[in-house]
């Protein structure tokens, strides 16, 4: 039986029976309209208040997930229990008005006694199902029933393609009459349906001075048998479903096909609910909330009782209604009776039907309904109301009789406008302000207070949209501020700079266009230009903005334009401007033909007989003349310049002229224009396409500007990084789209501003983290400060998430306008891509869309790409470098295009169609131009429909969530997924022990060490001397360097692509499981990218998805198990490793701590604890070492705990070890021994190895001479029992990087550069940028630091166009940073101060080198530093200060120590700044500096490779204070290190430093402008023309000014 019901209502003439009455359905209807049928019946009609209120909370909504769908839940379980009710008791649904609902019981007269008692049970039973109901949102619904009964009258009326229907007649009025007398749940009954009904049956009660009567209840004899009675009377219901049909609701959904009557039944419907049912859509999917335009029209006839004689009216009013919204693409969605007249609710924007400019083509509808309907013989008032918003579009009813219909506040207003402003158009605000035209169309109405509106806002009448010369109304309608800067548009103010030079050298004719699509500045721009042309001597600038209504005003352009010239804007009067004219043109024209003016100024010539005569062509001829004259007498006094505004609605005949124009005389014409839409008229080619035409496409804004510009409109001096973030991205650079991404954020109350604090004061926690990061640009501090020295700060409000807000109403229209103007297929496809992402993957494209085959698919996504919908990319880097740089502004030559053949043209683009195809196929990866546009669709689609299509992505993505192929498809937090259960497919083991394989994954059982699996064969030979050792270790890694060239086995297929499936893999799969509310798969995803981004040296990506991740634990709180608590140490591990990278050590210790607690691996926190801890450590130690090697078997989930708990301890040292305090020291010991033991127990290679090199690094920094030495010695002997492939050639090159990285920090530079130059070809074989970047970086350090140049100058090579090549920011940056030390220490040049700066400033808010702060602090303290020596205080206070705020950030790198040493040499040079001037505090900074050198030098982190330059810098200071005793100590302490490390450069310039400060030569005196002057490039070098040996010489010498020398 069920599928027999499934079968019926699949069939078309059913599904459009659901949404029309049994009145329609079987209606035998006569062919002409109108035609009237009369009857008696029973009116029901039910109003259910809540809903508006209901629709308006969810329009205004932050969040995407909360809107159409929740409201089509709450609407259709009330509504639907109604209908049901309903169709039991034998009524029929005549028509759903919104929130409302008519219903009719048709029966003969003579049966209207019993029905009006069943509508009555009815209407009870409707009461009792929402007595005391709340729905979930806490709206209170209630029910309003009206009751009528008599003679009713049905009107149908229509056209050709459409057919409405009306009840009308005194029962119609009275049902309404009675229902707005209802309070919530009565039942009313008219006096009418009173008189007809068995009053024995019915308790009622009166109601004050009025007739009709209030039901209170039923009152049945004892012997009454409802159900036989009511079985009785539905025998008289000619369509009560009964006998074998009695289990169906309705009749109608038994109907057989029937082709003439189907035919006839979608005349009633709506064409979008016939393409939905053609297209077997689900019928939710036309249910959202959407912007809309409302015009409701109310019609009021002379005589209303007559169906007769208003039908003729109310059809020819429908006729002319639908051929005027059918030209804009509006519908007719309901006709009824409304307050004695008959309403028609038009919808301009439904679904599908969404059209650029729709607010003004709903006014000029309205304008042109209201124009003719009053001239209709028989309507006496005509009354619009025209109203904008978003409203819930969406089909209401149950499955078998429903409507779509539109609910909202914009919906009521409409019709109260329409009520209470009777005979004229009127519109609210919004629709004002969105309709771009002159508000001389319109006039300010006073205020009225309307029913159920509680505040409309302004209300204007809409005068017409005939464009008249309304003098001063027609000029630029922005406003320019002085106080404003116009951002990002430097190049286009140059183009008019340069265009207006040409023009004043040349005295030709010059035209300046500028093209843009709306929201782009355009008025901006040109109101800037009126200013800088108003600055030029003897000039005028004659500025206008048209509307669309100026295009079809003939001459209109021309005619404010001339307004203007001859000064008639400042006229107040015809007689004025009359006055004027006559003085103006009597030497040009003659008085009899003055009159030719009359109309286009408005002034009262006499008309002479030779006028009168003259044809309209001719008029014309002599008015162009006349103003030709004109023009060229006031181009002789002074220069014109035109500025015209949306110059795309400039007429032909303007268009004609200006082009006569240009040839005639110097003028100079500066336009605006969005595209046009159609090719433009030939005089608008030819000017387009003259020499003397330039035509500027306008770009977008970089990200930087509209930084600036939020922070300008904001006033404040910062804003947090996620909103920059989010408005960049979102905005596209679109000015307007960045001012209504703020208005949104502004009205949801997500801006929080406080006054700025200093960022000492600041107590640095997890959540500030990275709060106050993104600042503008210098140049914008003046326009960010509320008051004189006084700044705030933007906030957000917490808990925010910024990705998950919903459109503005405005954005989400444009893409929807762009939406609806797609075939379906490709609607489907761009919906369908929004479910992915922002950015997504053919392949998962491919796989998700239904029904698709692939070239199909690529030739949509070529024409969509086309359509600049989409953006498509080889790959992720291609990608990323886009993301960085919007589309800049640039000059198209459009006189090309007359060279070419116009039949070619369509030739053209389906070559170029044919070019786009092509490139989406060789891209792999596609992205939403506009964000917005991704947002819009995916909020187009119901919950379910999101839930499959999120599944379907997932299973296609995770076979792909790990490492990429060159790292062997590990997991990114090492064995994470033998932890969490991860997988959505429910395989069986062997399946999935397969796949995994496949992923290079192990099974649990085979997780065996690399090393425990090998017998140990090789061990180093004992007593070697320390040059053997050297020999041996560099021989060994020659050796594999030479076998990774000869076997191709050994090395990677592919470099390593982690970076892109981070993009297009992790991040959508760990969102889609969010989107399905897998929130612990989900975390899994989340965890694993802020592990792979900390990899990258991306802290902030890492913080951001740590968030993410924090925010689905508290999800998971009650979740004890063990994968849960695994998940928990992880995330506090990784925040550890945020906070330690940006130097917060307090916070990355707390974190660390809590991790190890987590993993059941406490910590000592007290010197007791720690004294026995390190007793059991050092027997782990003992036990490890001597029973090693063992083979045995270790589980995946214990080796992923071992991992976690190596990795915190491996922080955990270092972080003890930057420690004053003298029992840290013991801290930092067990926190190394307990990492190796935990290493140890692991039984992994690689973890051993990197235990080993830690534990070395530790005693070395600790001091303990000879202990590192010997794990030094077991990480070789670990090495040669490796096989030479896979994971083993890796864990080869990272010793050698490491080695070679340890021998830096002590000071053995040549070793240092051996070792760094063999990790650098293993890892350059390797092909793993974030690793080679590392060795390039450490080993240019080495090379710089023994003055090696000409190996040094090639590896600052590798590193730049590694850099290039992988956008690799981190690498450019250390080039530089190296550049600049070149300069400062070196000598000479390899780049310049000024490129270095320039990157700088460019760079100071990139992401990762902001969150990298070791890089930064020593980019900054160079800079200061090379202000200092030419004692540009000024820029060195400011460069100095920028790296005082990160020398707070410790770490224990380094990076850091390179910074802070430069940071103290600018301090250093301040202080010699201080004793010279004589300055108080002089002594006091001059011991608190030295003292701050003695620490650092006393951390066991800062390494002796640092100790020549902080001794040299402590000399100085010493001298400076007089001390020469202490001067001379440092100073031959200092040369002695650097003669041991073999450093060069320090070596040197000690040398130097000494001979100058001994010499008895003037010590005050300063070289050093004079050699930055003459400082050589490395070209000359290269050259020869300068030799290395006079580059040494070009050293900064620290001058000494004290009033006797110490010496």
């Amino acid at each position: 039986m069920s599928a027999r019901r499934e079968e019926l209502q699949d069939r078309a003439i059913v599904k459009i029976a659901a949404h029309l009455p049994d009145l329609i359905v079987y209606g035998d209807f006569a062919p002409e309209r109108p035609s009237v049928k009369c009857f008696d019946g029973v009116l029901m009609f039910v109003d259910i208040s809540g809903f508006t209120a209901m629709t308006e909370k969810f329009s205004t909504a932050m969040y995407m997930d909360r809107g159409a769908e929740q409201l089509v839940e709450i609407l259709n379980y009330y509504i639907s229990a109604i209908v049901e009710k309903v169709l039991i008791f034998g009524g029929d649904i005549l028509k759903f008005a919104g929130d409302a609902l008519l219903a009719l019981w048709k029966v003969e007269r003579k049966q209207l006694k019993n029905i009006i008692t069943v509508v009555i049970k009815c209407s009870l039973e409707i009461h009792g199902l929402f007595e005391a109901k709340e729905v979930e949102e806490g709206l209170d619904i209630r029910v309003k029933i009206g009751l009528a009964a008599g003679h009713i009258t049905m009107l149908v009326f229509g056209d050709e393609t459409r057919n409405y229907f009306l009840v009308i007649g005194q029962a119609v009025d009275d049902v309404r009459l009675a229902q707005s007398m209802a309070q919530m749940n009565d039942v009313i009954l008219s006096p009418n349906c009173w008189q007809l009904c068995d009053r024995s049956m019915i308790e009622i009660e009166r109601i004050p001075d009025q007739r009709a009567v209030k039901v209170s209840f039923l009152k049945p004899p004892p012997t009454f048998n409802f159900d036989e009675f009511f079985t009785k009377c539905m025998s008289f219901m000619d369509y009560y479903p009964s006998g074998d049909h009695k289990n169906f609701l309705r009749l109608a959904c038994m109907l057989e096909s029937d082709p003439e009557l189907e035919l006839s039944l979608q005349k009633y419907v709506m064409e979008i609910i016939l393409k939905q049912i053609d297209d077997k859509q689900l019928r939710g999917y036309l249910s959202e909330l959407r912007p809309v335009t409302i015009v409701f029209v109310n019609l009021m006839f002379k005589e209303q009782d007559k169906a007769e004689v208003i039908g003729s009216a109310i059809q020819a009013a429908c006729v002319h209604i639908t051929s005027v919204l059918k030209v804009f693409r509006g519908q007719i969605n309901k006709v009824f009776m409304f307050d004695k007249g008959c309403s028609f609710l038009c919808v301009f924007g439904f679904p599908g039907e969404k059209a650029p400019d729709e607010i003004t083509h709903a006014l000029e509808s309205a304008v042109d309904i209201f124009d003719f309907c009053s001239r209709v013989h028989k309507i006496r008032t005509v009354s619009i109301g025209v109203a904008s918003g978003i409203v819930f579009c969406g089909i209401v009813g149950h499955t078998v009789r429903h409507e779509y219909t539109v609910i909202g506040q914009k919906v009521n207003i409409a019709a109260r406008m329409m009520m209470y402003y009777p005979g004229i158009v009127t519109c609210d605000s919004v629709t004002y302000d969105g309709s771009n035209l002159p508000a001389y169309f319109f006039k300010e109405l006073p205020k009225k207070v309307m029913k159920g509106v509680a505040d409309s806002g302004p209300v204007y009448q809409c005068l017409g949209l005939n464009e008249k010369v309304m003098f001063g109304m027609a000029y630029l309608i922005c406003n320019r501020y002085e106080g404003y800067p116009l951002l990002g548009r430097v190049r286009e103010i140059d183009y008019f700079m340069s265009t207006m030079k040409d023009f004043l050298m040349t005295n030709c004719s010059r035209v300046l266009m500028y093209e843009g699509l709306p929201g782009y500045g355009k008025s901006q721009i040109l109101m800037e230009i009126e200013y800088l042309a108003s600055q030029y001597e003897n000039h005028r600038a004659v500025a206008i903005a048209l509307t669309k209504i100026s295009f079809h005003q003939n001459f209109y352009t021309i005619q404010i334009l001339m307004a203007n010239v001859l000064g008639l804007d400042t006229c107040k009067h015809y007689k004025e401007r009359q006055t004027n004219l006559q003085n103006r043109v009597k030497t040009l024209l003659d008085a009899k033909f003055h009159c030719l003016l009359n109309d286009i100024f408005h002034v009262q010539f006499p008309v002479s007989r030779e006028m009168s005569r003259m044809s309209t062509l001719r008029k014309q001829q002599q008015l162009e003349a006349l103003f030709m004259k004109i023009l060229e007498q006031t181009v002789r006094e002074e220069r014109i310049i035109f500025i015209i505004d949306e110059a795309q609605f400039v007429d032909g005949a303007s268009w004609a002229f200006i082009e006569r124009l240009t040839h005639s005389m110097p003028i100079f014409i500066v336009m605006s224009l969005t595209p046009f839409t159609n090719i433009p008229c030939a005089a608008a080619s030819a000017i387009m396409r003259n020499r003397n035409t330039t035509y500027v496409m306008l770009g977008t804004m970089e990200p930087q500007e509209i930084r600036d510009k939020v922070c300008v409109d904001l006033s404040v001096s910062s804003i947090p990084r996620e909103l920059d973030l989010y408005l960049v991205e979102a905005s596209c650079g679109i000015p307007f789209y960045c001012e209504e991404l703020l208005k949104n954020l502004d009205h949801h109350k997500v801006l929080v501003f406080q006054q700025a604090e200093s960022e000492e004061k600041t107590n640095v926690t997890w959540n500030n983290l990275f709060k106050h990061s993104v600042r503008p640009t210098e140049d914008m501090h003046l326009y960010t400060s509320i008051s004189e020295g006084r700044t705030e700060v933007c906030y957000l409000s917490s808990g925010v998430r910024l990705k998950n807000l919903s459109p503005p109403a405005s954005l989400k229209e444009i893409s929807l306008v762009l939406l609806d103007s797609m075939s379906l297929s490709h609607q489907m496809l761009v919906r369908c891509a929004a479910i992915i992402g922002l950015t997504f993957t053919t392949e998962l494209l491919f796989e998700i869309l239904p029904c698709w085959n692939m070239k199909t698919l690529i030739k949509a996504l070529a024409t969509l790409v086309q359509a600049n919908v989409f953006h498509c990319f080889r790959s992720s880097k291609d990608l990323e470098l886009a993301l960085k740089q919007n589309v800049a502004t640039v000059e198209v030559h459009y006189r090309s295009m007359s060279l070419k053949p116009i039949g070619g043209l369509a030739h053209g683009e389906e070559e170029e169609l044919r070019e786009r195809e092509g490139e989406v196929i060789e891209c792999c990866i596609l992205r939403f131009c506009r964000p917005i546009m991704q947002k819009t669709a995916y909020e187009l689609w119901l919950k379910d429909q999101k839930k499959v299509l999120h599944l379907k992505c997932a299973r296609f993505l995770e076979e792909s969530a790990h490492c990429c192929n060159h790292c062997r498809n590990r997991d990114f937090i090492p064995y994470h997924h033998f932890i969490v259960d991860i997988r959505l497919n429910t395989l069986d083991m062997e399946t999935v022990t397969r796949m995994a394989k496949s992923q290079g994954f192990k099974a649990e059982e085979e997780v065996i060490s690399s090393k425990s699996a090998l017998p140990r064969k090789h061990k180093l030979p004992e007593n070697l001397s320390a040059a053997q050792t050297k020999e041996m270790v560099l021989h060994f890694f020659d050796n594999v360097i030479q076998k990774m060239k000869s076997r191709n086995d050994v090395l990677p297929p592919e470099p390593c692509q982690c970076a892109e499936l981070l993009q297009i893999v992790i991040l959508p799969l760990a969102q889609h499981f969010v989107a399905l509310g897998e929130n612990s798969r989900a975390l899994y995803y989340f965890l694993e990218l802020a592990s792979a981004y900390l990899t990258l040296g991306d802290n902030y990506n890492a913080y951001i998805y740590l968030g993410e991740g924090e925010r689905l634990m508290k999800t998971l709180a009650s979740d004890d198990s063990w994968s849960h608590i695994f998940e928990y140490a992880a995330f506090y591990y990784l925040k550890g490793e945020v906070c330690f990278n940006m130097g917060q050590m307090v916070l990355a210790k707390k974190m660390l701590r809590k991790a190890l607690k987590l993993l059941n691996r406490m910590f000592p926190s007290n010197l007791i604890s720690l004294s026995f801890q390190m007793h059991v450590e050092k027997n782990r130690l003992f036990h490890f070492m001597n029973q090693r090697p063992q083979e045995s078997v270790l589980p995946g989930n214990r080796l992923a705990q071992l991992y976690l708990q190596a990795s915190c301890f491996s922080l955990l040292w270092k972080i003890y070890s930057l420690n004053f305090f003298f029992h840290y020291k013991y801290y930092g010991h067990l926190a190394a021994m307990m990492e190796l033991n935990t290493s140890l127990e692991s039984q992994d290679s690689f973890q051993i190895i990197k235990a080993f090199l830690d534990y070395s690094l530790y005693h070395y920094m600790a001091g303990y001479n000879g202990v590192w030495f010997r794990y030094e010695i077991l990480v070789m002997e670990e090495l040669l029992n490796l096989p030479m492939k896979g994971e083993a050639i890796e864990i080869m090159a990272y010793v050698a990087d490491t080695l070679g990285h340890i021998k830096f920090i002590a000071g053995h530079l040549e070793l240092a550069i051996e070792l760094g130059s063999r990790a650098h070809r293993m890892w350059s074989l390797l092909r793993n940028p974030n690793k080679y970047h590392m060795v390039l970086c450490r080993l240019s350090k080495s090379l710089f630091l023994r003055s090696r140049y000409k190996h040094l100058i090639q590896v600052l090579g590798w590193l730049w166009d590694l850099s290039v090549t992988e956008e690799h920011i981190f690498s450019k940056a250390f080039f530089y940073f190296v550049c600049l030390d070149i300069m400062l220490y070196s000598g000479f040049i390899y780049r310049t101060f000024e490129e270095c700066l320039a990157f700088v400033q460019h760079n100071e808010e990139n992401r990762i080198l902001k969150f990298r702060s070791g890089l930064l602090l020593g980019l900054y303290s160079c800079i200061a530093v090379w202000y200092a020596r030419l004692q540009d205080w000024d820029n060195f206070y400011k460069f100095s200060k920028r790296a005082k705020n990160l020398v707070t950030q410790r770490t224990p790198t380094v990076l850091y120590y390179e910074g802070v040493s430069r940071y103290m040499e600018g301090q250093v040079l301040h202080l010699q700044k201080q004793i010279e001037e004589q300055a108080e505090n002089a002594q006091d900074s001059g011991v608190e500096l030295l003292k701050a050198l003695e620490n650092l030098m006393a951390q066991n982190t800062t390494g002796p490779v640092f100790y020549p330059r902080l001794y040299h810098l402590m000399a100085y200071v010493c001298i400076l204070m007089g001390d020469g005793h202490s001067c001379d100590f440092f100073l031959n302490r200092a040369l002695e290190l650097s003669d041991t490390q073999g450093n060069l450069l320090e070596k040197c310039w000690l040398s130097m430093s000494k001979e100058w400060w001994y010499s008895a030569s003037e010590l005050t005196e300063d070289h050093w402008v004079q050699t930055v002057l003459n400082l050589p490039s490395w070209d000359k070098i290269v050259s020869g023309s300068v030799t290395l040996q006079d580059v040494q010489k070009n050293k900064f010498l620290m001058r000494v000014n004290i009033l006797d020398n110490p010496f």
